[in-house]
């Protein structure tokens, strides 16, 4: 009976395990369509007013006009006088809308903002937070090096990386490890700590390369 328990156990899990990742990718790009769809809808409603074409074409159509928008921006603002537009909108906002700095720190963190300045641009890490003579780390994104030799240490928390702790440490407390990718890293955060064997055999390997072979 026990036996029959944990393999029923085993089974339904093994099935949850397969079948939530797929369920919930697709209830996001339900959500993400949905939303999209909302909000080109004014658009695609004037275009279709004007343009002898069906609802699907028409939202098609819509979405090729905001790209075409954002790329025209995108144009505009890396000239001398559209930064100088964007600066002073920025500057406006960012005066008149709480929260408007937060957004676009945030959105420049994720898509990359001046200086590609992007998350995913970091150089994953061990951070000794506790001091390089504890055998406590954790594993960091460092977003941004110092003058003094220190570094700014983003550490994620699971299973969420987009919510963490930001540490300044001195750059003994910090262990580049220049072979694991921000991406690889954050998968290892989402699962909890599972997978980070990618990580430590990142820190064997260069362990082993400081380690001189002994003379006979």
């Amino acid at each position: 009976m026990t036996r029959l328990r944990s393999f029923i156990t085993l089974t339904l899990l093994g099935g949850l395990t397969v079948v939530l990742p797929i369920t919930i990718f697709l209830l996001l790009v339900q959500w993400l369509v949905s939303f999209i769809d909302s909000a080109i809808e004014p658009l695609s409603a004037w275009l279709a007013g004007y343009v002898t074409v069906s609802g699907h074409v028409a939202d098609m159509l819509g979405v090729g006009l905001i790209l075409a928008a954002c790329f025209t921006i995108g144009l505009l603002v890396k000239t001398g006088i559209g930064r100088w537009l964007h600066r002073k909108v920025d500057g406006l906002l960012s005066k008149l809308a709480p929260g408007y700095s937060t957004i676009r720190e945030m959105v420049s963190q994720i898509v990359g903002g001046e200086g590609n300045a992007s998350l995913l641009n970091g150089k994953v890490c061990r951070a000794y937070i506790m001091g390089k003579s504890s055998p406590v780390c954790v594993t960091g994104i460092v977003t941004a090096e110092h003058e003094q030799g220190s570094y700014t240490v983003y550490v994620p928390t699971a299973p969420v990386p987009t919510s963490g702790f930001v540490y300044h440490l001195p750059a003994d407390c910090i262990e580049l490890l220049p072979g694991v990718t921000v991406e690889s890293a954050m998968r290892t955060v989402i699962a909890c700590g599972s997978g980070s064997q990618i990580i430590m055999a990142e820190v064997a390997d260069k362990s082993s390369q400081t380690i001189e072979p002994k003379e006979h």
